[in-house]
């Protein structure tokens, strides 16, 4: 019996050695402040050394959920997957912030992250014209870029990232713009004049006051030559020239069918 309660002894003063606070005397427990984690995180972030950041970060909200540091974190987590160059994490992590602090002073950062995020995995969109046929490209990164912008601009006119979000939105609809002329070539080379002449009809519908619109009325008069219909053929060549005298200099294109023609054209669509 003394032997054994001889090793009873012996195992439990062993059990209580794994257990114990390590050496330096640092609880197992991390009792360390918020305000020290999320100053830490910040550290890491400014060293360049995101994906142990966003460790940091998420540390600090598994262990104060609440308060405004866990907000902060949230939000620089979307910030460090973006520098991390992860976009749809980041994107995540910004629509989680959205959902979860609308009124957050800082919510209207998170829209334009988003905005920025999908910016630049689109920047290519003209650029990789000669690399890659835009007619084979997804324009998705660059409407859901728009999306956010006009959701910042709409909801937070005076933020100080409107001003910037709204000279992106003008190439973004000039690049949505050529990006649909850019089809609508690829259509009329290949001799597909009906969906050529509709995706350049699309141009002057859905992106007016482009440089674009006058390209869109140039396919649609070799489009209706090609397919044999004269009047339309006519009516777009009369905008055409009559946009192109009238207002090119001044860098933008008013474009009108005649309604005849209008009603027409849509006879033949349908």
């Amino acid at each position: 019996m003394r032997y054994s309660l001889a090793l009873i002894l012996l195992f439990t003063l062993t059990a209580c050695g794994l257990f114990s606070s390590p050496p330096d005397g640092k609880p197992a427990t991390d009792s360390t402040p918020a305000k020290e984690i999320y100053a830490e995180a910040m550290e890491q972030m400014d060293g360049g050394n995101y994906e142990k950041a966003v460790k940091t970060f998420e540390t600090l909200q598994s262990r104060y959920p609440y308060g405004r540091y866990a907000q902060q974190a949230q939000l620089e987590i979307a910030y460090a997957y973006y520098k991390q160059k992860e976009p749809e994490s980041a994107i995540a992590a910004a629509d989680r912030f959205i959902k979860q602090y609308p009124n957050n002073p800082h919510v209207d950062y998170a829209y334009y992250l988003k905005g920025l995020i999908n910016f630049n995995e689109d920047l290519g969109l003209l650029g990789g014209v000669v690399k890659q046929d835009l007619s084979e490209r997804d324009p998705n990164a660059a409407r859901d870029a728009f999306g956010a912008f006009k959701e910042l601009v709409t909801r937070f006119p005076g933020s100080q990232y409107a001003p910037d979000s709204r000279l992106r939105m003008q190439y973004l609809i000039n690049a949505l713009a050529s990006y649909e002329i850019h089809v609508a070539n690829y259509y009329l080379r290949r001799g597909a004049y009906v969906a050529a002449a509709n995706r350049a009809k699309g141009v002057l519908a859905d992106y007016p006051q482009t440089p674009a619109m006058l390209d869109a009325l140039q396919i649609m008069v070799q489009a209706y030559d090609a397919m044999g219909m004269k009047d339309l053929r006519d009516d777009a060549q009369r905008v055409l020239d009559m946009n192109t005298t009238k207002n090119t200099a001044k860098g933008g294109v008013t474009a009108k069918l005649s309604p005849q023609n209008e009603k027409s054209w849509w006879k033949f669509w349908e």
